[in-house]
């Protein structure tokens, strides 16, 4: 039996990440990831709209009204809005300059794709965010009594803290904290720029536990992610969104007005201004004997 062969369209697909985004691009591994995010989701749809398996796809299946087909499905099935399905479609033109200059002979069927035009009509949702009291619904509907509940509590005090974006919370491995006063924490930002941001003694407090329960780290405990799975693995943005959505769920009952809210992790930094403008200004008083944050 014959081992099947790469398609032109994988080769491709290797090359645009391994070469040309990181290399020639210069492209930071935040957008990496999103380009990443944008193809899987792509190549998921073609092989169920061509009814194939997604390793045996060709250039010639990412053809215009597929691609049509899959932005109308962004809208309608994922609910993702105008600015979202642009910046879909912006990755795709991005990948179908790259298949022309690398397979010319498919410039025609690229070209319809390129052909495609940005949604016009975009507008500027009014952005949701988190009142005092829901937070503290949202925080106190984590069970504390697992080790995923404590790294869950630690995960969402320390965004609720930083303001700081899902990804650059779970890029944090264990050499980027400082739990001794002035506690701060070491941040990678978009275009890879660092920055410290202070954190309360009382996220200091959280994330101190959570290292004492971790299981021994075999290398250097530095590198260690900080936010991991079961498996050991660095957290997801898709893990922290499914995490959200299981509290945010729970917490309903104590806190109704978060049943209207549709809320995802980038709207845990909307929060931030509620703390009167700096994390000094006003602290959030912290139980050390029940080891959790008792008011915002």
């Amino acid at each position: 039996m014959n081992r099947p062969q790469p398609t032109e369209l994988g080769r491709g697909v290797v090359r645009f990440f391994q070469d040309y985004l990181p290399t020639l691009r210069g492209m930071s591994p935040h957008t990496l990831r999103s380009y990443r995010d944008v193809l899987v989701l792509l190549l998921r749809f073609a092989a169920q709209d061509a009814n194939r398996r997604i390793e045996t796809l060709e250039i010639a299946d990412l053809s215009a009204e597929r691609v049509v087909r899959f932005l109308q499905f962004l809208e309608t099935e994922r609910h993702n809005a105008i600015t979202t399905r642009n910046a879909r479609l912006a990755a795709i033109h991005t990948f179908a300059r790259f298949l022309v200059a690398e397979r010319p002979e498919h410039l025609a069927t690229l070209q319809r794709v390129l052909g495609i035009p940005f949604k016009r009509g975009a507008r500027e949702a009014p952005v949701e965010y988190l009142e005092s009291g829901e937070v503290q619904a949202l925080l106190a509907s984590i069970d504390r009594s697992t080790p995923s509940g404590q790294r869950d509590y630690a995960l969402f005090a320390l965004m609720f803290n930083t303001g700081a974006r899902v990804q650059e919370i779970l890029n944090l491995r264990v050499r980027d904290l400082r739990l001794d006063p002035p506690c701060q924490v070491r941040l990678q930002g978009k275009g890879r720029k660092m920055r410290l941001c202070p954190i309360w003694p009382g996220t200091a407090e959280l994330l101190r536990e959570l290292l004492k329960g971790r299981r021994h780290y075999d290398g250097d405990e530095g590198d260690a992610s900080l936010f991991t799975n079961r498996q050991g693995n660095t957290l997801t943005r898709f893990g922290v969104r499914y995490l959200l959505q299981k509290y945010l769920a729970a917490s309903c009952t104590t806190a109704p007005t978060l049943r209207d809210k549709r809320l995802h992790p980038h709207s845990l930094r909307h929060y931030l201004p509620f703390l009167t403008m700096s994390c000094s200004a006003r602290q959030p008083k912290f139980s050390r004997q029940r080891g959790e944050i008792i008011s915002i």
